[in-house]
């Protein structure tokens, strides 16, 4: 899909590693949420609540997922799932764009 129809956009960004990995919320009329964003390159650490899918629309990712031991790549088109309630690192040498699915469980 590369287009989202009949959303609600939140106009504050989401602005995380001082301004290294930003992003936008999307709100779906069925109460599920996406995020658009950018990450430049370095290396993150995050947390998540919820159970989130990784989809990188642009450039690549490096992924150290909860339970491994090793980095993983994703190229555009790929995607990868994080589980509820768990840290994961992601690192990139280029500017990579990525959509964000929350899924509750």
């Amino acid at each position: 899909m590369d287009q989202f129809e009949r959303v609600a956009v939140i106009k504050k960004a989401n602005i995380y590693h001082g301004g290294k990995v930003t992003s936008r919320t999307i709100l779906f009329e069925d109460g599920t949420r996406k995020t658009l964003g950018i990450i430049l390159p370095g290396e993150y650490e995050f947390g998540t609540d919820e159970k989130e899918l990784m989809e990188i629309l642009g450039g690549n990712l490096k992924a150290l997922l909860p339970g491994s031991d090793n980095w993983e790549i994703y190229e555009a088109g790929q995607a990868f799932t994080v589980p509820a309630s768990s840290r994961f690192k992601v690192s990139t040498d280029e500017v990579t764009d990525y959509c964000c699915s929350y899924i509750k469980e």
